[in-house]
C-alpha cells in the first residue's frame, strides 16, 4: 500500500511539473511579442519559422541559410521627425552646429530639408536622394568612422520632433525589435539593408538590436587617408605615404542604396540570397522581389504600412495607395495601427 501511496505522490509530482513547465513555455512564447496584437501577419511569421527550422520540413533551412534582410527608416525605426534622421541629421550639421560653418551650398540644402519638414514632406526637388547624399558626404568629411557615429550618437539623444517622451535613439519600433529577436534566437542572420548611410545605421541599430558592424549595409560614401592629396585618389595613393596617416570619410558619395542597388548590394556583401525581407516603401521592392524570385527556399516579403496616425505621424492617402501596390504583389502586409499594442512603448505622446 505505501508503495502504491508513494508512486501516486511521484505521478502527481510529475503531472505538476510538466503542467508549470508548459505554463512557463506558454507565458515565455506570449512575452515573446508582447508588443503584438493577435494577427495575421504574425502569424505568417511564426508559422514561416516553426517550418523552415523543423529539420524534418520539406521546407527546412540550413542556419547558415537563414538570411533576413531590414530595411531601417519606416521599417525598424520611424522615418517622419518630421523626415528621415539623416535628413535632420545634414539640417542641424550645417544650420544649427555651432561648432560648423557650412558652405552656402550645404546651407541651402539643409534649408530645403527645414522648410518641407513644416509639413511633414520631403523636399519636392528631383531625385533629392541624391542631392542630399552628396551634401551628406561634403558636410562630414574629414571625420573618421568613430568620430562620425560618435556625432550621430550625441545627436541621437535629442528629443524627436513632433512626439513628447521620445529621443531619437529610442525611435526604434517596439514590435520590430521583437522580431529581430525572434529570429536571431532561431539562428537567422540579419542585416540591415538602408538608403542611410552605413555609419548613421550602425549607430541606430547595431547596439539596439545586438546586430554586428559587418551587417549593416547602407549608402557609402569615399573613405580616404587623412594626408592623401586631393588630386591622387585610392588608386594612386599609398596609405602612410603622407606620415601618420588614418582612414577618414572623404567628400563624395560613392552609392545610394535604394532600389536596385540594394540587390545588387546584397549580392556582393552577403553573397546569398535572403529568405526573408522586411520594407516600407518603393524603395525595398527591389529586395522584396529579389528575396522571393526564384529562391531555393521557402521565402517570403513583409510591408510595414504606416497606418496609424494616432500613435506616429502618418500621410494615409499615401498609405493606402501603397496598402494596394503591396496586397497586389502578394506582400504579407503589416499594419501599425491594427497589428501593433504600442509603436514606440509607454509614455510617448504624438504633438498635433
Amino acid at each position: 500500500m505505501k508503495f502504491f501511496k508513494k508512486l501516486a505522490a511521484l505521478i502527481m509530482t510529475v503531472i505538476v511539473m510538466t503542467s508549470a513547465a508548459a505554463c512557463t513555455t506558454s507565458a515565455a512564447k506570449t512575452e515573446e511579442f508582447k508588443y503584438w496584437n493577435e494577427c495575421d501577419a504574425l502569424t505568417s511569421l511564426k508559422t514561416y519559422v516553426t517550418t523552415v527550422t523543423n529539420e524534418k520540413s520539406d521546407d527546412f533551412i540550413p542556419a547558415e541559410d537563414r538570411i533576413a534582410v531590414f530595411d531601417m527608416d519606416g521599417t525598424l525605426c520611424g522615418e517622419l521627425f518630421p523626415e528621415y534622421i539623416e535628413y535632420l541629421l545634414l539640417e542641424y550639421r550645417c544650420l544649427d552646429d555651432p561648432d560648423y560653418e557650412a558652405d552656402e551650398d550645404l546651407k541651402a540644402v539643409a534649408t530645403l530639408i527645414r522648410e518641407s519638414g513644416k509639413n511633414y514632406k520631403t523636399p519636392a526637388v528631383s531625385d533629392f536622394d541624391q542631392v542630399h547624399g552628396r551634401a551628406q558626404a561634403k558636410a562630414f568629411a574629414g571625420l573618421t568612422s568613430e568620430e562620425f557615429i560618435s556625432y550621430v550618437k550625441n545627436f541621437l539623444k535629442r528629443e524627436a520632433q513632433g512626439f513628447e517622451g521620445l529621443t531619437y535613439a529610442n525611435s526604434l519600433y517596439k514590435p520590430m525589435i521583437e522580431v529581430v529577436s525572434y529570429l536571431q534566437k532561431h539562428d537567422f542572420t540579419v542585416y540591415v539593408v538602408s538608403g542611410s548611410d552605413r555609419m548613421i545605421c550602425r549607430a541606430v541599430a547595431c547596439e539596439a538590436l545586438n546586430i554586428p558592424t559587418n551587417n549593416v549595409i547602407g549608402m557609402d560614401v569615399t573613405m580616404v587617408a587623412s594626408h592623401q592629396p586631393e588630386d591622387k585618389d585610392n588608386l594612386h595613393y599609398q596609405f602612410n605615404d603622407g606620415g601618420d596617416d588614418t582612414l577618414v570619410r572623404g567628400d563624395e558619395m560613392w552609392i545610394k542604396n535604394l532600389k536596385m542597388n540594394k540587390v545588387s548590394q546584397i549580392a556582393q556583401e552577403i553573397g546569398k540570397q535572403p529568405v526573408l525581407s522586411f520594407g516600407n516603401s518603393s524603395g525595398d521592392v527591389s529586395m522584396h522581389e529579389y528575396t522571393v524570385t526564384d529562391n531555393d527556399y521557402k521565402a517570403m516579403a513583409f510591408m510595414l504600412v504606416a497606418d496609424d496616425d494616432r500613435r506616429d505621424h502618418a500621410d494615409l492617402t499615401e498609405t493606402a495607395k501603397r496598402l494596394a501596390q503591396w496586397q497586389e504583389r502578394g506582400y504579407t502586409v503589416i499594419s501599425m495601427k491594427d497589428d501593433f499594442k504600442t509603436i514606440y512603448g509607454d509614455g510617448v505622446t504624438l504633438v498635433e
